[in-house]
Protein backbone atom coordinates (compact mmCIF):
# COMPACT_ATOMS: atom_id res chain seq x y z
CA UNK A 1 0.00 0.00 0.00
CA UNK A 2 2.81 2.56 0.69
CA UNK A 3 3.62 2.08 -2.96
CA UNK A 4 0.57 3.25 -4.07
CA UNK A 5 0.87 5.86 -1.91
CA UNK A 6 3.96 7.23 -2.83
CA UNK A 7 2.56 6.79 -6.19
CA UNK A 8 -0.43 8.93 -5.41
CA UNK A 9 1.56 11.53 -4.12
CA UNK A 10 3.80 11.41 -7.21
CA UNK A 11 0.93 11.56 -9.61
CA UNK A 12 -0.51 14.68 -7.44
CA UNK A 13 2.43 16.54 -7.42
CA UNK A 14 2.96 16.14 -11.67
CA UNK A 15 -0.69 17.39 -11.79
CA UNK A 16 -0.41 19.90 -9.62
CA UNK A 17 2.41 21.22 -11.93
CA UNK A 18 0.63 21.52 -15.18
CA UNK A 19 -2.45 23.13 -12.88
CA UNK A 20 -0.48 25.87 -11.82
CA UNK A 21 1.65 26.23 -15.25
CA UNK A 22 -0.99 26.05 -17.28
CA UNK A 23 -3.44 29.16 -16.18
CA UNK A 24 0.13 31.38 -16.25
CA UNK A 25 0.42 30.71 -20.11
CA UNK A 26 -3.05 31.74 -20.11
CA UNK A 27 -1.99 35.15 -18.73
CA UNK A 28 0.55 35.39 -21.25
CA UNK A 29 -1.69 34.31 -24.19
CA UNK A 30 -4.47 37.02 -23.17
CA UNK A 31 -1.24 39.99 -23.11
CA UNK A 32 -0.36 38.97 -26.71
CA UNK A 33 -1.13 41.92 -29.06
CA UNK A 34 -2.62 40.75 -32.41
CA UNK A 35 -0.11 41.07 -34.66
CA UNK A 36 2.54 38.71 -32.26
CA UNK A 37 1.22 35.46 -34.29
CA UNK A 38 4.71 33.48 -33.86
CA UNK A 39 4.33 34.09 -30.29
CA UNK A 40 0.14 33.06 -30.12
CA UNK A 41 1.60 29.68 -31.74
CA UNK A 42 4.35 28.81 -29.53
CA UNK A 43 2.45 29.48 -26.10
CA UNK A 44 -0.75 27.90 -27.79
CA UNK A 45 1.48 24.79 -28.98
CA UNK A 46 3.24 24.45 -25.48
CA UNK A 47 -0.53 24.78 -23.70
CA UNK A 48 -2.25 22.27 -25.79
CA UNK A 49 0.94 20.08 -25.31
CA UNK A 50 1.04 20.63 -21.58
CA UNK A 51 -2.89 20.04 -21.13
CA UNK A 52 -2.39 16.60 -23.34
CA UNK A 53 0.41 15.45 -20.57
CA UNK A 54 -1.14 16.80 -17.04
CA UNK A 55 -4.57 15.35 -17.80
CA UNK A 56 -3.70 11.73 -17.93
CA UNK A 57 -1.56 12.42 -15.23
CA UNK A 58 -4.83 13.59 -13.08
CA UNK A 59 -6.52 10.86 -13.84
CA UNK A 60 -3.81 8.42 -12.64
CA UNK A 61 -4.02 10.39 -9.46
CA UNK A 62 -7.34 10.16 -8.89
CA UNK A 63 -7.29 6.22 -9.93
CA UNK A 64 -4.65 5.49 -6.99
CA UNK A 65 -6.28 8.01 -4.79
CA UNK A 66 -9.19 5.18 -5.65
CA UNK A 67 -7.35 2.95 -4.89
CA UNK A 68 -6.16 3.94 -1.67
CA UNK A 69 -10.00 4.71 -0.82
CA UNK A 70 -10.99 1.56 -1.30
CA UNK A 71 -8.25 -0.37 0.09
CA UNK A 72 -7.90 1.63 3.53
CA UNK A 73 -11.75 2.26 3.94
CA UNK A 74 -11.21 6.44 5.26
CA UNK A 75 -14.48 7.68 6.36
CA UNK A 76 -15.23 11.21 8.12
CA UNK A 77 -15.96 14.52 7.47
CA UNK A 78 -12.66 15.95 6.36
CA UNK A 79 -12.55 12.79 3.67
CA UNK A 80 -16.17 14.22 1.97
CA UNK A 81 -15.07 17.79 1.97
CA UNK A 82 -11.61 15.93 0.50
CA UNK A 83 -13.54 14.21 -2.35
CA UNK A 84 -15.43 18.04 -2.79
CA UNK A 85 -12.26 19.81 -3.66
CA UNK A 86 -10.92 16.87 -5.86
CA UNK A 87 -14.26 17.81 -7.49
CA UNK A 88 -13.45 20.89 -7.91
CA UNK A 89 -9.79 20.06 -9.14
CA UNK A 90 -11.30 17.88 -11.90
CA UNK A 91 -13.81 20.46 -12.85
CA UNK A 92 -10.94 23.40 -12.93
CA UNK A 93 -8.75 20.80 -15.27
CA UNK A 94 -11.75 20.71 -17.62
CA UNK A 95 -12.51 24.27 -17.38
CA UNK A 96 -8.89 24.68 -18.65
CA UNK A 97 -9.55 22.99 -21.39
CA UNK A 98 -12.12 25.13 -22.59
CA UNK A 99 -10.18 28.10 -22.03
CA UNK A 100 -7.42 26.50 -24.28
CA UNK A 101 -10.23 25.64 -27.18
CA UNK A 102 -11.38 29.59 -26.91
CA UNK A 103 -7.59 30.64 -27.32
CA UNK A 104 -7.32 28.28 -30.05
CA UNK A 105 -10.31 29.15 -31.85
CA UNK A 106 -10.04 32.70 -30.87
CA UNK A 107 -12.63 33.18 -28.69
CA UNK A 108 -10.94 34.23 -25.34
CA UNK A 109 -12.90 37.34 -24.04
CA UNK A 110 -10.74 37.39 -20.51
CA UNK A 111 -8.40 39.31 -19.65
CA UNK A 112 -5.01 38.50 -18.32
CA UNK A 113 -5.84 40.26 -15.04
CA UNK A 114 -8.75 37.65 -14.60
CA UNK A 115 -6.32 35.01 -15.62
CA UNK A 116 -3.80 35.42 -13.16
CA UNK A 117 -7.03 35.47 -10.13
CA UNK A 118 -8.16 32.32 -11.86
CA UNK A 119 -4.26 30.71 -11.78
CA UNK A 120 -4.56 31.15 -7.96
CA UNK A 121 -7.67 28.90 -7.49
CA UNK A 122 -5.52 25.25 -7.21
CA UNK A 123 -2.64 27.03 -4.80
CA UNK A 124 -5.74 27.56 -2.43
CA UNK A 125 -7.36 24.18 -2.96
CA UNK A 126 -4.11 21.81 -2.64
CA UNK A 127 -3.99 23.99 1.08
CA UNK A 128 -6.88 23.08 2.39
CA UNK A 129 -6.63 19.71 0.89
CA UNK A 130 -3.32 19.39 2.83
CA UNK A 131 -4.25 20.67 5.89
CA UNK A 132 -7.35 18.08 5.64
CA UNK A 133 -5.15 14.79 4.80
CA UNK A 134 -2.94 15.65 7.48
CA UNK A 135 -5.40 16.93 10.41
CA UNK A 136 -7.91 14.33 9.40
CA UNK A 137 -10.46 16.88 10.21
CA UNK A 138 -11.87 19.65 9.38
CA UNK A 139 -9.73 22.98 10.02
Amino acid sequence: MLILKALHIFFVISWFAGLFYLPRIFVNLAMIPPEAEAERTRLLTMARKLYRFMTPLGALALALGLWLWLGYGFVGLWLHIKLLLVVLLVAYNFYCGLLLRRFQTGKNRRSHRWFRFFNEAPTFILLAIVLLVVLKQPF
